[in-house]
């Protein structure tokens, strides 16, 4: 896999067969940052992208006798790394399709007491007006109805329901200061 110098051939190199142990080291020395870093740039994490490596260099320990060309180490490495990756992104992208949704922001049980009394307190103080005034303040706010839809829906002109609008959120806002 990787050459030598041998003390007894002077400038000589030969080729040595390593076991697993040495070749793994020797590639892992040389190797792991580049590696972490092919793998940070497909994952987008960089923990993530050590975890895929670290498991590559398991994997290339346990099948280091069936590698059929070890000076092909750093290549089965490379694609084990963008295989594993693969795998990651694709568990991600399962785990988000079928993640719970998460629930929308809730006020507090407070925040809904008291919207809830305040509800009531309008509504409560809508009966206390004049017919004429509570419906056009119902058919402006609560329908969002315009004043032409209002006058049509009341049978009265458009000037009439200014008329009913404002007298009826005088004599609301006049009710809701007292309470």
């Amino acid at each position: 896999m990787t050459e030598t110098i041998v003390a007894d051939v002077p400038a000589a190199t030969v080729s040595v067969v390593w076991d697993a142990d040495q070749a793994v080291t020797q590639l892992y020395s040389q190797h792991y940052r580049p590696l972490v870093r092919l793998a940070a740039l497909l994952v987008r994490d960089f923990a993530t992208a050590e975890e895929v490596v670290q498991d590559a260099f398991v994997a290339m320990h346990g099948a280091w006798r069936r590698l059929r060309d070890p000076n092909k180490a750093l290549s089965y490495l490379r694609q084990s790394v963008v295989n594993r990756a693969r795998s990651v992104l694709r568990h991600r992208a399962v785990v988000e399709k079928y993640a719970p949704k998460s629930m929308p922001d809730a006020p507090s049980a407070e925040y809904g007491a008291l919207g809830e009394l305040e509800r009531t307190a309008v509504i409560d103080a809508l009966r206390t007006l004049p017919t004429r005034q509570r419906e056009a303040i119902v058919l402006r706010y609560y329908g969002d109805f315009s004043e032409a839809q209002i006058a049509d829906a009341m049978g009265i002109s458009r000037g009439a329901v200014k008329s009913h609008t404002a007298r009826g959120i005088a004599a609301l806002r006049g009710v809701l200061e007292q309470t």
